[in-house]
């Protein structure tokens, strides 16, 4: 008899298994790309960099503004995104017109960048509206409260807009906590299958409320997460804002001409808490807070103008005087109590109301009759 000899058993997978990319150009670069501070910030447009800066300046009233208004009762919660205002601000000036915008919670301020009311942006947080603004007329989605839900609704979009030969891409925003829900990778992996225009901007601001990067993640950035779904990774510093401006310009160009996604991962500092509602000293110190503060996105921009010669005095004030005439407005307006229709409620639900949506609007309507009455 022959003797049977044990051979090792060493599959081969088909040739569809082959991977379709080489996974060395999607890799970030080992360190946040930078302009200020740099030799790239001498070719950095100059206008460019008086709107950034001005717009830096407005935002960063905003979110003060904001906040003091949450601690009047007028806000029912306010997620600061103050020192953060350089991924907001840079977001929003990167869109083209027709572009959509997808925004989270914590950026009202890109909202606010893209021209859009002040007071209707934060109806939400008011308690007001579902959404205060329409978002067809901005090309803004609804700013969303649950982590990550909006990304997977930013690829749907741009695959359709795609699919009918829109020129539009979709600029998704999410923090470095929702990339750990689910969503955050399904949309990943159908932008990156069906190469998607639409761009996913993350702002890294160190801490999912009091959990640090580090319980999240084992990566060696966020961006490195890209190259699991075959799109390119970009590492910023998220308080440069000329190099997230261009990254992101970047990026956006790119899935313009149909080259598919791109993740942004953005180096931020969340330097306030994570709401009103949260004591962010129970988890960080304030040394680190402190550091982060030494690298603050206005000072930064306002240190190469004046470098540059471009940044005045005059130019300070006319900065300071804007940004405290739109607190003002936003000030006056939030303070006057509004008048509700509890019958909205039902409006802008679907379309066309269910049935069980319109027997919910009749028992509702029927009790304020009856307390009218009563009345």
């Amino acid at each position: 008899m022959l003797a049977l000899r044990a051979v090792a058993y060493r599959p081969t997978p088909p040739p569809a298994w082959q991977p379709r990319t080489d996974p060395a150009p999607l890799l970030p670069d080992p360190e946040p790309f930078r302009v200020l501070g740099t030799e790239a910030a001498a070719g950095a447009d100059p206008e460019l960099l008086l709107t950034l800066w001005a717009q830096l300046v407005r935002g960063r009233r905003f979110n003060a503004q904001a906040t003091a208004l949450t601690k009047q009762g007028r806000l029912a919660v306010y997620p600061s995104s103050t020192g953060q205002e350089a991924c907001e601000v840079a977001a929003a000036l990167a869109l083209k017109e027709r572009d959509w915008l997808f925004p989270s919670y914590r950026d009202t301020l890109a909202a606010v960048a893209r021209g859009m009311d002040p007071m209707q942006v934060l109806s939400l947080l008011r308690g007001d509206w579902h959404t205060g603004y329409d978002p067809y007329e901005h090309r803004t989605a609804p700013l969303s409260t649950p982590l990550a839900t909006q990304l997977p609704h930013a690829v749907g979009l741009a695959h359709a807009a795609r699919l009918k030969g829109d020129d539009v891409v979709a600029l998704a925003m999410v923090g470095d906590g929702g990339t750990s829900e689910g969503d955050f990778h399904e949309a990943l992996n159908f932008a990156a299958v069906w190469q998607a225009p639409v761009v996913f901007l993350v702002q890294n601001n160190g801490f999912a409320i009091s959990v640090p990067l580090a319980k999240q993640t084992a990566a060696p950035s966020l961006a490195h997460k890209a190259v699991g779904y075959g799109m390119p990774g970009r590492l910023v510093d998220g308080n440069d804002a000329p190099a997230v401006h261009q990254v992101l310009s970047e990026a956006l160009d790119r899935a313009r001409r149909g080259d598919g996604p791109t993740l942004v991962e953005a180096v931020t500092y969340r330097v306030e808490a994570h709401t009103n509602a949260d004591d962010a000293t129970r988890y960080r110190a304030d040394a680190e807070v402190e550091t982060w503060r030494r690298h603050d996105p206005i000072r930064l921009l306002e240190q190469e103008l004046t470098e540059r010669g471009l940044l005045d005095d005059d130019r300070r004030r006319a900065a300071a005087e804007a940004a405290e005439a739109m607190a003002a407005d936003l000030r006056e307006r939030m303070n006057a109590d509004p008048v509700l229709d509890p019958m909205e409620l039902f409006a802008h639900v679907y379309a066309e109301p269910t049935s069980q949506l319109r027997e919910q609007a009749g028992q509702l309507l029927a009790e304020l009759e009856a307390e009218g009455e009563a009345r």
